[in-house]
This record gives C-alpha cells, sequence and structure tokens, in this order.
C-alpha cells in the first residue's frame, strides 16, 4: 500500500475517513449493548459460587434434599438464562460485525481499484482481505473477552467480601495477569508488523508471478521468480515465528499463573478455615470466583494477536480511505454525443513527476475518426488514458461535450465510452456477460456489439456459443480472440466516444477487415473514435492524423495530408537495399512511417 496518508487537522491530529468513523459509532452502539450483555452474564457467573457454598455449608451440614433439590433447580434455570444471554451476546457481535462489512465493502472495493489507477505501486487489495481480518475479530471471542474485562474488579471485590486475605491473593493474580498480557503486546509488536509488511510483500510477489506464468516458463525465469518469492516468504514465516516464540513464552507463564493461583487460592482458604475464619463453603466459593476473575485476562492473552492483527488492518482501511476519498456527487449530465476538445493538456503517469503529454491542444468534432500515431514513448497510450478519465490531467482540460471528463459521474461516463487498452483485460465470465461489460445481459444489443466487431461468427464457433465461459484473463481465448472480443464489449451499448489502443495488435488480415468495417459503422453512426496504432492499414478508416512525438504534438491534420508528408521521410530514412512502398525487397518489411520521426529531426 502506499505511504500513509498524511491528513491532519491544525492540531496535528490525524483526520479520519468519514466511513471508518460512522462504522466506528455504529460498532461501538452495539458493543455498548454487548457490555451490559457482559455484566448480567458476570452477575449470573457467582450462581456457581453461591451454589457451592449453599451446598457445603447448608445441605451437607442439613441433609436436607428438598433444600438440594431447590437450590439446584434455581441454579439450572439460572445458568439457562445466562446461556440465552450470552447466545444473544454472540449473535450482537456477528451481526455487528456483518453490519460493518456491509458499510465499508462497496466503499473499500472501489477504493481499491480507484488507488490502482492513481497509486499502482500499492497493493491496495490488501483492504479488502483487512477487512475480512476485521469482521472474524469482531465476531470471535477476542471482543468478548475485551467486554468481560471491565467486570474483573467487581470479582476481586467479592473476594475481598469473603476474607482479605483471599481478596489479596485476587488482586496480586489480576496484576500477574495483567502484566503477562501486556508483556505479550510489548514483545510481539514489532515481530508481528514486520510479519505481516513481509507476507505482504510475498503475496504480491507470487500473483505478479502468476500472472506471467508464460514468461516465467518460457525463459526460466522460475527460479530467479522462486528466490525473490522464498526470500520476502522466509522473512514473513522468520518474523512471524519470533511473535509466537514470545507470544509461547508469555502464554506458558499465563498457563502456570493459573495453575498457582488455584493451589494459592484453595491454600489460602484452607489456610483461614483450618483457623475458623471462614467455612468450608466460602474456600471453595472463593476458589471459583477467583478462577473467573482471571478468565477473560486468559482469553485476552490468547486472542491478543488476532485482535492486534485487526487493529492494524483497521489502521490499513482507514489508510486507503484517506488515500482516495469517496466520488462526490455529481449533477446528471445529458447524454454525450462525442465531441472532444482537449486543451493545453500535461498528463503525469501515476507515481511518477515527469509529464508524459505537455501542452496537447486539439479538437474532434462528433463523428469523427482520428488515428494517433507516433515513435515508442510518445505519449499515444497516456493520451487515449487521458481521454477517458483513467489517468488525471495535471494542467489544461479535456471536455466531453463541453463538460470536463472529472465533472461526469464514472459510472454514467462509462456508459457512452468505449475503451480498448492496450493490454486486453478481461474479468472471468461468459461471452455475453464479457461483451455486456459484466452487467445485465441485454442480448440484443450484446448481438449487435458481437456483429458490429464482427465477432458473432467467431463466437458462433466456440465451443458454447455465447455462453461459453472464458476464465480468468480470458486464458481460454488466443490473444487474437481476447483482443477482438475486448472490441465488441468497447461497442456494447452504442458509446458516443470510442478509444482503442492499438486495437489490431493481435490480429490476422481477417480481424484487421473486421475492425476497419467497425470503425466505418461507428462513422455512419455519427460517433466518435481515436484510434492508437502502429500498423498503416488500419490509418486508411480515419479522417485525421494526430502525429505525437516526446509528449508534445509533432503534426496534426487530415489523413491524406500527414501520410504525404511522412512518406518522404520514410523513404529517406529505409535502409540501404530495403527500398520502400510497394517496391521493397520481399521479405523485408519497411519501417512504420512516423518512426521516421526520431531520424529526420522533424
Amino acid at each position: 500500500m502506499a505511504a500513509r496518508a498524511s491528513q491532519k487537522t491544525a492540531a496535528g491530529e490525524t483526520v479520519r475517513p468519514p466511513e471508518t468513523v460512522a462504522a466506528r459509532r455504529r460498532l461501538l452502539a452495539a458493543l455498548g449493548i454487548v457490555l451490559a450483555f457482559s455484566f448480567v452474564i458476570g452477575l449470573l457467573m457467582f450462581v456457581g459460587p453461591l451454589y457451592m457454598l449453599q451446598v457445603y455449608d447448608r445441605v451437607l451440614s442439613s441433609r436436607s434434599l428438598p433444600t438440594l433439590g431447590v437450590i439446584t433447580a434455581a441454579a439450572v434455570g439460572a445458568l439457562l438464562v445466562m446461556a440465552v444471554i450470552d447466545a444473544l451476546r454472540t449473535r450482537i457481535l456477528v451481526r455487528a460485525a456483518a453490519r460493518l462489512d456491509a458499510d465499508l465493502a462497496p466503499r473499500l472495493f472501489d477504493a481499491a481499484f480507484r488507488a490502482g489507477l492513481r497509486h499502482p505501486e500499492g497493493n491496495h487489495v490488501q483492504a479488502l482481505r483487512d477487512l475480512d481480518s476485521v469482521r472474524d475479530t469482531i465476531a470471535g471471542q477476542g471482543i468478548a473477552a475485551l467486554c468481560d474485562l471491565p467486570w474483573v474488579p467487581l470479582f476481586v471485590a467479592v473476594c475481598f467480601l469473603v476474607h482479605p486475605w483471599l481478596g489479596a491473593a485476587a488482586l496480586l493474580a489480576a496484576g500477574l495477569s495483567v502484566a503477562m498480557a501486556l508483556a505479550n503486546a510489548w514483545t510481539t509488536r514489532r515481530p508481528q508488523r514486520e510479519g505481516t509488511r513481509a507476507g505482504l510483500t510475498a503475496a504480491a510477489q507470487a500473483a505478479d508471478g502468476a500472472r506471467n506464468a508464460e514468461v516465467l516458463q518460457a525463459m526460466g525465469m522460475l527460479s530467479a521468480a522462486r528466490a525473490r518469492w522464498q526470500q520476502a516468504h522466509q522473512a514473513a514465516v522468520g518474523w512471524q515465528a519470533r511473535a509466537l516464540d514470545r507470544s509461547a513464552v508469555t502464554m506458558a507463564a499465563s498457563k502456570s499463573l493459573r495453575m498457582m493461583q488455584q493451589v494459592l487460592a484453595l491454600g489460602t482458604g484452607a489456610w483461614l478455615a483450618l483457623n475458623g475464619e471462614i467455612s468450608p463453603g466460602m474456600m471453595i466459593a472463593a476458589s471459583i470466583i477467583m478462577g473467573r476473575a482471571l478468565a477473560p485476562i486468559d482469553m485476552l492473552v490468547g486472542n491478543w494477536r488476532g485482535l492486534t492483527a485487526a487493529r492494524a488492518a483497521w489502521g490499513r482501511m482507514d489508510d486507503l480511505l484517506r488515500l482516495v476519498p469517496a466520488e462526490r456527487a455529481r449533477m446528471a449530465l445529458p447524454a454525450p454525443t462525442g465531441h472532444v476538445s482537449v486543451a493545453a493538456m500535461t498528463v503525469v503517469p501515476p507515481g511518477r513527476t515527469t509529464p508524459c503529454l505537455r501542452g496537447v491542444t486539439l479538437d474532434i468534432p462528433a463523428g469523427e475518426l482520428l488515428g494517433v500515431v507516433g515513435p515508442s514513448a510518445a505519449g499515444k497510450s497516456s493520451f487515449a488514458r487521458a481521454l477517458v478519465g483513467v489517468w488525471p490531467v495535471v494542467q489544461g482540460t479535456v471536455r466531453l461535450d463541453g463538460n470536463e471528463v472529472s465533472a461526469w459521474d464514472p459510472d454514467v461516463l462509462g456508459r457512452s465510452i468505449g475503451y480498448l487498452p492496450q493490454d486486453v483485460e478481461l474479468l472471468d465470465g461468459t461471452v455475453a456477460e464479457t461483451i455486456a461489460r459484466g452487467g445485465p445481459v441485454d442480448a440484443d444489443a450484446v448481438l449487435a456489439a458481437a456483429r458490429l466487431a464482427g465477432v458473432h461468427g467467431m463466437i458462433q464457433g466456440l465451443e458454447q456459443g455465447y455462453d461459453t465461459r472464458i476464465g480468468r484473463d480470458g486464458h481460454a481465448l488466443s490473444a487474437g480472440q481476447r483482443q477482438r472480443l475486448a472490441l465488441a464489449r468497447a461497442l456494447y451499448g452504442d458509446p458516443a466516444l470510442v478509444v482503442l489502443d492499438e486495437p489490431n495488435s493481435n490480429l490476422d488480415a481477417e480481424g484487421e477487415a473486421a475492425l476497419v468495417r467497425a470503425l466505418q459503422a461507428v462513422r455512419r453512426a455519427g460517433r466518435t473514435a481515436v484510434i492508437v496504432t502502429h500498423r498503416t492499414s488500419i490509418l486508411s478508416a480515419v479522417d485525421r492524423i494526430l502525429v505525437l512525438k516526446g509528449g508534445q504534438v509533432e503534426g496534426l491534420g487530415t489523413r491524406n495530408e500527414i501520410l504525404a508528408a511522412l512518406m518522404p521521410k520514410a523513404r529517406t530514412a529505409a535502409p540501404a537495399g530495403t527500398g520502400s512502398g510497394t517496391g521493397a525487397t520481399a521479405g523485408a518489411a519497411p519501417s512504420p512511417l512516423w518512426t521516421t520521426l526520431g531520424q529526420s529531426g522533424s
């Protein structure tokens, strides 16, 4: 995750995101009810000691069976009530955890993926796993132990009422248990923090390796990738082992203390009973009460690791929500027609400081097809990302029908934009669901987009047609099939603006012909299209060409003007013996026209 957000008040206090503030308030309200139930449960915990007191001091001395029956029935009834209240307390915690998840999960999901666009260096999806950790902790035994903890002084006070020496013994045992809990927290804090950090790094490296499995296998990079992952993984295991070792010491000490406390309680009680200061029943009752006093502390020590992990997870959720504030409400705007205006646009890639585009200005009327060409690293893909609002504009403006792209609601704007990125990404689902952009499948619209993209026949040839599952990242399809399917997705819903980045990079001749026909249909429908390409074949379909070089506009004009201007440079830059145009030597492909910009100095 990116560095911790540093929004602070004038007093230096960290500003908490409003979503987690509201969720925290609702959680505290639920915990207030749980505390009240815990108080009742704490009172009912005295049923056992009182029952033993009555049995030893009254029933055994009087040998009265009716008395035994009455107090036994009363004790059983009270314990049944305690069981019901305890179950209700657990249900409240489970539902409070579910409510927390319902409140934060959608916002965290949006924030994680928006952060991935603005701050790609972080593992922002971890926040969703953090929410799972917090939810499980709230519904677990650790929170219940925390709610029982405030009533420990009540049990200690009752021990003092039985006899001051028994109270002192209980107070000493409670103090030592608290010291054990604090020692456990202090000694395991750093190992747990570093282990979590190393574990997240190892998980991210494993995910990167899985995404690039073909490259790792084909180029013999698996061993190097495994070594990098193993280094982070072993660091995580080492830190976690250190934390567990230290926790084991305090846990063993706490367990031994608990057993010594029982011996101390019974021994002190027996000594007082022998001296006639308390009865045998009071001795047994005090021993049970002292055990009840230390039970929440012992449970807290056992669940401390999970509680501290949940606290750290909540902090990471806070960081993400501070890093990516909620989208502000926007006024509804009329559906765009596709008129794009770019004025003095400067774009800086996320995570960088150097602009990749500077001072780009042009106007694209609705219904025009614009080709974007230029050498590598000219800013072509950055231009496409800025047009659709994926990357923010740091200076200047990008307007769609006169409104800045940032003024549109992203969900509303997305329905009017078709975007095919250079690296095709497909989500798991059926072919129909993929074309329908993951939303409800409109069969007529899906078929129309598939026919427009020229993939209807290809889809019919699949095993289950439009119901074929493409798998994660479309692994069941070839690169060309994925690209053509992504084109159909971009054309779904008749968008006003279509932005295609290298749409023919994986297409054969048939696929390119289908792409050209699709662009001609887009023009006839009066829609706007921007096509980034390195290949000249698709330029026959465009109206104008924008030439980018070094992040700036190198040329802008009609297709014939730009191609005529670049053709002489291509011939001049062609290596001897290769020829140019139709006269090129067989087997030697001429250089793309715009690559000569870097050679000619234009």
